[in-house]
């Protein structure tokens, strides 16, 4: 297989990446074509569908060996379940699956079709394999069980965000690095108070530290 496209987002690395895509609806990104398949009739007819399916690579947790059990972030990092059975990036084949928001189809006079996407959880460049659209009828089901993701809470933190800090933030992305900060991007394993995070996120770094369920920003760089 080989990539028909990459994903041009405001994640330069893996940190603080929201662990599901639509959790943090306010992030935006774009899809960009590779040469090969900058034609506006591969997507004739996607703009009528409000969600599609990104089928993608997870680049960065290339192994040559594979687990059969893992440790989900979800379940605190310290109980195994099997591999099939959670979305860990660390897998036989490092392919990742997301469901995201399409807010338009764009046509660029040099990259060609260029999709606006809302939700997603990838890297900046991250290879896509595929898009699909995402079709309620099929995909959708309202009474599906999630095992144990629906009894372990993923409770969000309280941010404390100074106006002077807040201030240096584009105003375009001030609710979607909120967002993210409320997911609370340490591992959840990690519970030190006095611990300082950076966060690199759309060509800032963001400090910040943790206490409980306070969140706090420290400084903007």
């Amino acid at each position: 297989m080989r990539p028909v496209a990459r994903i041009r987002s405001d994640f330069p690395e893996k940190f603080g990446i929201p662990r599901q895509s639509g959790v943090v609806p306010e992030l935006e990104a774009r899809i960009v074509f590779e040469p090969e398949f900058r034609v506006m009739d591969a997507v004739r007819g996607l703009e009528d569908f409000s969600h599609i399916w990104l089928i993608w690579e997870f680049s960065e947790a290339k192994r040559d060996s594979w687990s059969p059990t893992v440790r989900p972030p979800r379940l605190g990092g310290n109980v195994r379940m099997g591999v099939f059975a959670t979305r860990s990036p660390f897998r036989p084949n490092p392919i990742g699956l997301s469901c995201v928001k399409l807010l338009s189809v764009d046509e660029d006079p040099e990259l060609g079709p260029v999709l606006r996407v809302a939700g997603a959880d990838l890297m900046d460049g991250t290879p896509i394999y595929d898009i699909k659209p995402y079709i309620p009828y099929a995909d959708c089901h309202p009474d599906a069980m999630g095992g144990f993701t629906t009894t372990t809470a993923m409770p969000e933190v309280n941010v404390v965000f100074p106006d002077e800090l807040l201030q240096k933030v584009p105003s375009d992305k001030r609710d979607a690095l909120i967002g993210v900060l409320k997911q609370d991007p340490r591992p959840r394993y990690q519970n030190d108070p006095d611990r300082i995070y950076g966060l690199s996120f759309a060509g800032m770094e963001v400090k910040f530290r943790v206490d409980g369920k306070l969140l706090t920003v420290l400084e903007i760089q």
